[in-house]
C-alpha cells in the first residue's frame, strides 16, 4: 500500500492496520510521531538525578520504551497511546537506570536508615512522623535531616515505579498506577489485583496532606518538581524534601501492608 494511503487514514485504523501486518513503514511513522515523548520523558526524570546520570543516555533508555509500546499497545483497548506509552517509556528508562545500580551504596544505606526509623515512629504513634521526631529518633537537627534528605531525594524518583504485586497471572501493579488512575480500574482486571489498588490507594490517602499533593501533582498532573514549587510557593528543593518523605511513608505502610495480605 502507498505510503500516501496511510497519509489519508487516521492514526486509530493505522493502528488497526498495524496490528494486523506489521508494517514497518507504519510502525516508523509512529516512531517520528511519538518520539518527543521520549525526550520529554527524560527530562523530567532527569530533574533530581546527580550528574554522573547523562540526560542523553535517558533518552537512549527511553527509545527502547516506545519500540516496546508501539509493538504492545492494543487500539482496542480505548486508551490514548501516548498515555501508553509515557508509562513504558518511564519504565524503561528506570529499568536501566535499576540495572546499572547508579545510587551510592552510603546513600542506600542512609535511605534503608531513615524508611526504619519512619517506619518504627509511625508504627508506634499511629499516625505520620513530623520532621522533628524523625530528626530527633536519627540525632540529628533539623537542619542535618533537611540535608540528608535533600541528598538522597534522586533515589526515590525510582520508587514509585517498582512492582509493588504480580498476581499469579503475571498481572503487575505498580504504586504510581494507582496515583495516576485511582477511579478508574480496568473493568477486566481481577478482584484480587482490585483490592491491591485499593490498599496503595488508601496509603496514599493516609500521606500528610502536603506530600499527598506533591506525589498527585508530578504523577498524576505531570508537573516537574520546579512547577510544583511555584504552585505550592515554596522552594523546589522543599518539594524534594517532600516527595522523598512521601516515598518513603508509603514504601514503610506498603511493607506493613503487604505483610499481612501476602
Amino acid at each position: 500500500m502507498p505510503n500516501k494511503e496511510y497519509d489519508e487514514k487516521s492514526e486509530h485504523e493505522l493502528w488497526i492496520l498495524y496490528k494486523k501486518s506489521r508494517d514497518p513503514v507504519i510502525r516508523d511513522r509512529f516512531v517520528k510521531q511519538y518520539a518527543p515523548l521520549v525526550k520529554y520523558v527524560a527530562g523530567k526524570v532527569a530533574i533530581g538525578m546527580p550528574h554522573n546520570v547523562e540526560f542523553d543516555d535517558l533518552v537512549g533508555y527511553g527509545v527502547f520504551g516506545l519500540f516496546d509500546a508501539i509493538e504492545k499497545f492494543d487500539p482496542d483497548k480505548h486508551v490514548k497511546f501516548k498515555t501508553y506509552a509515557v508509562t513504558r517509556i518511564r519504565g524503561a528508562v528506570f529499568d536501566e537506570l535499576r540495572s546499572i545500580d547508579w545510587v551510592p551504596r552510603s546513600v542506600r544505606q542512609k535511605t534503608r536508615e531513615i524508611e526504619d526509623v519512619i517506619n518504627r515512629l509511625e508504627s508506634s504513634l499511629g499516625r505520620s512522623a513530623s520532621d522533628k521526631e524523625i530528626a530527633d529518633e536519627m540525632g540529628l537537627s533539623i537542619p542535618e535531616f533537611q540535608k540528608v534528605m535533600l541528598k538522597i531525594s534522586g533515589t526515590s524518583i525510582l520508587s514509585l515505579n517498582d512492582i509493588w504485586y504480580t498476581g499469579e497471572d503475571n498481572d503487575k501493579v505498580s504504586i504510581v498506577e494507582s496515583i495516576e488512575s485511582p477511579q478508574s480500574l480496568n473493568p477486566d482486571t481481577i478482584v484480587e489485583k482490585e483490592e491491591i489498588k485499593r490498599v496503595i490507594v488508601e496509603a496514599i490517602n493516609d500521606l500528610p496532606e502536603k506530600e499527598k499533593k506533591v506525589l498527585v501533582l508530578y504523577y498524576y498532573e505531570d508537573l516537574t518538581l520546579k512547577e510544583i514549587g511555584q504552585v505550592l510557593e515554596v522552594t523546589e528543593s522543599r518539594i524534594s524534601q517532600l516527595h522523598t518523605k512521601a516515598i518513603m511513608r508509603l514504601r514503610s505502610k506498603l511493607t506493613n501492608i503487604k505483610k499481612g495480605i501476602m
